[in-house]
């Protein structure tokens, strides 16, 4: 088997050869530790507890340094060398996510989803069995997978050039010649089918779906990653290749590395990719969605013990100044376990629910805040009342400064854990590559997150949180859609009046 893969940095040819036999990549190690016999009269783990104590109270952990290669074909190239392990991380991320699908024709809703699961199924010269024994020989792990925003390709593999070179050669076969054939093609919309029907036993799915569609209406952001049942039926072999032709292309693309390379060597890899894709164009930018100015109550009925809720609207986008202070108050009021606000009000004073969490979406058009919980169906209209009252509050009350500062250190604590591995890293360089981050990014962080004072948060949530244009999506028996939006709108008007605040239209 051979597979030749164009060097960027010369007119030669790259001849891989890979021999059908299996290829042993890792040697076994034995294991001469003696384990001692499970005794649960002595627990073995206590003196490592107690070992703990000796830690420092703060510890400062180090951001990884960012390269920012000068690749000659302008594809933007963010690399972190490594030593510790033997290994290269390459992470391509397209501009290509679930939001272009009506870009190739209307209506093919999951088209970069079924291009994602299809790529490695086969090209005009191997079959998905032959580009699997590549990758298996080769020691690597090859992913595909679609969001909203983007289509990001994976590979790991030993850097030894022995394993990389024909991992890497499969990888741009794939994406320049994957063959999506009408069998491979049947198959994934059967099983996208199986997994609408499952959708109906899932309360927690219907209600995303039908919160994105009512938010979107008719933006690229309104359907479903995954697409529809009848999106997916439309979807044929020359779709899938048209596809692949206008956004699986260099111009479209940004390269995270990482992994044991030199720069020199980690911008030679970049090169050789770019330099062997077709280069096409980036596609215009999304529009932004039509904002709702009132309150919209959305019910499914659903025959279950448990009502589920969901609270939201239209938020900022990935690109908005406000965002560091817009995580901060989501941590504040239902991102930080029992001690954020939303948590405080549902469960541990009224015991409404076990859980309750908010989160933002922070993409390339105007993305999502929105929070959720379940609860009985006999506490319903009595949690929505107070999980709403919960949010009207935290916009109008001042921001608890001693609070504040817990959390911005809770969330210096845990950004560590952005770039605590190989594969974290890499992500985070495909991240920022896409949005355009700078390559100090992670290592200014710290210093970012120190200036968010409580007048930089209150700002934000005045700005961008409104309990008075929310949609809400209840997932229960029974729901008197009118009574309940009354209640919504008797708590904005019972504030306003205590408070003398004015509310905007």
């Amino acid at each position: 088997m051979m597979i030749k893969f164009k060097s960027a940095c010369s007119n030669s040819l790259l001849i891989v050869a890979l021999n059908c036999a299996s290829v042993v990549w890792a040697e076994s190690v034995q294991n001469t530790e003696v384990i001692p016999e499970d005794n649960p009269t002595q627990l073995q783990s206590i003196p490592l507890l107690q070992s703990l104590k000796n830690l420092k109270n703060e510890r400062h952990f180090q951001a990884p340094y960012v390269h920012e290669l000068n690749n000659r074909y302008k594809v933007r190239t963010l690399f972190v060398e490594t030593k510790d392990l033997p290994m290269v991380d390459i992470q391509l991320t397209f501009n290509a996510g679930a939001a272009r699908d009506e870009e190739i024709q209307k209506g093919l809703f999951g088209l970069s989803s079924m291009a994602a699961k299809l790529i490695r199924e086969g090209t005009d010269t191997y079959t998905a069995r032959e580009i699997a024994a590549v990758f298996d020989q080769s020691g690597a792990q090859f992913s595909a997978q679609a969001y909203r925003d983007m289509f990001v390709i994976r590979l790991r593999v030993m850097s030894d050039p022995k394993k990389l070179e024909p991992a890497l050669a499969m990888m741009m076969e794939v994406l320049k010649h994957a063959s999506f054939k009408n069998q491979s093609i049947s198959l994934a919309v059967s099983n996208t089918n199986v997994g609408q029907k499952q959708l109906q036993e899932n309360p927690g799915r219907l209600m995303d779906i039908r919160f994105y569609r009512t938010l979107y209406g008719q933006h690229p952001y309104a359907q479903p990653i995954t697409g529809t049942i009848g999106g997916t039926q439309k979807v044929n072999p020359e779709h899938l290749k048209k596809f692949r032709d206008q956004f699986l292309v260099a111009q479209n693309m940004n390269i995270a590395i990482t992994g044991k390379l030199s720069p020199k060597e980690a911008l030679d890899l970049s090169e050789r990719i770019a330099g062997n894709l077709k280069q096409g164009t980036r596609p215009k930018s999304l529009p932004d969605p039509q904002l709702k100015n009132d309150i919209e109550v959305i019910h499914i009925p659903y025959n279950s013990s448990q009502a589920h809720v969901m609270f939201g609207h239209i938020g900022p986008s990935r690109f908005n100044k406000d965002r560091l202070a817009l995580e901060v108050a989501n941590r504040i009021f239902g991102g930080s376990g029992f001690n954020a606000v939303l948590m405080q009000e549902l469960r541990v004073k009224r015991g409404f629910t076990y859980a309750a969490y908010s989160t933002f979406s922070f993409t390339q058009a105007p993305g999502v805040f929105n929070f959720r919980y379940s609860t009985r169906q006999d506490q319903l209209l009595d949690s929505i009342q107070v999980a709403h009252q919960a949010l009207i509050n935290f916009v109008n009350q001042p921001i608890n400064t001693k609070r504040l500062e817990e959390t911005k250190s809770g969330m210096l604590r845990a950004f560590p854990n952005n770039y605590s591995s190989n594969a974290t890293i890499n992500a985070q360089l495909g991240t920022m590559g896409f949005y355009a981050e700078p390559r100090d990014y992670l290592a200014t962080y710290p210093e970012r997150l120190a200036k968010i004072t409580a007048k930089d948060v209150e700002n934000a949530v005045h700005k961008h949180l409104h309990p008075d244009r929310l949609t809400v999506v209840v997932v229960s028996q029974t729901l008197d859609k009118d009574n309940l939006k009354t209640a919504l709108k008797a708590n904005l008007i019972s504030t306003a009046t205590a408070e003398g605040l004015i509310l905007t239209p």
